[in-house]
């Protein structure tokens, strides 16, 4: 099976579900039979449930790219870098044409920390093959990148439990 279409989704705003969201779209499609790949950015070091469940599932391959810790936002070369090679390889990926559907995580915020550029990813959604569904998710989408989305969902923090200091959970949010 593979689709007739492939259209662009992004997932952003500042609530908790983007990556979460795009997990649900992937364990659907795997469900029907499409192969699966999401490509994390900025995710260098951890292992999340969702590594643990690709294992397990033929059609999910998820890689994982970017320095272990977070982006140092005082000086973003060695962080840009990383970013920028990761980027090379998703693009190759993406252009296969061997994936239904291809998640791109945290592209949004790696573009917000100045670690690709949004022409990239422009570049990235102009040049996606036909019958791949493209899916970016992340914090802060740029305003074209939006405009060139088929589909944006924009999820919104009313209430968190991280402000009342309960920490990540394994199963839940790791």
């Amino acid at each position: 099976m593979s689709l007739e279409q492939g259209y662009v989704q992004v997932y952003t705003g500042n609530g908790k579900g983007k990556t979460t969201a795009a997990l649900g779209l992937a364990l659907r499609a795997v469900g029907r039979d499409l192969k699966v790949c999401m490509f994390q950015f900025i995710k260098g070091s951890g292992r999340y449930g969702e590594h643990l469940a690709a294992e397990k599932l033929a059609l999910l391959t998820i890689i994982q790219s970017g320095r272990p810790g977070w982006v140092n936002t005082k000086d973003i070369a060695e962080d840009r870098l990383v970013a920028q090679e990761a980027l090379i390889q998703a693009v190759e990926l993406l252009a296969s044409g061997e994936f239904d559907l291809f998640i791109c995580d945290e592209i949004n915020g790696a573009v917000g920390f100045g670690l690709i550029d949004v022409e990239q990813v422009l570049d990235l959604i102009s040049n996606k093959p036909k019958k791949t569904e493209l899916v970016l998710t992340g914090r802060n989408a740029d305003e074209r990148i939006i405009e060139a989305a088929d589909l944006v969902t924009e999820m919104r923090e009313i209430k968190h439990y991280y402000n009342a200091g309960v920490p990540a959970r394994i199963g839940i949010e790791m």
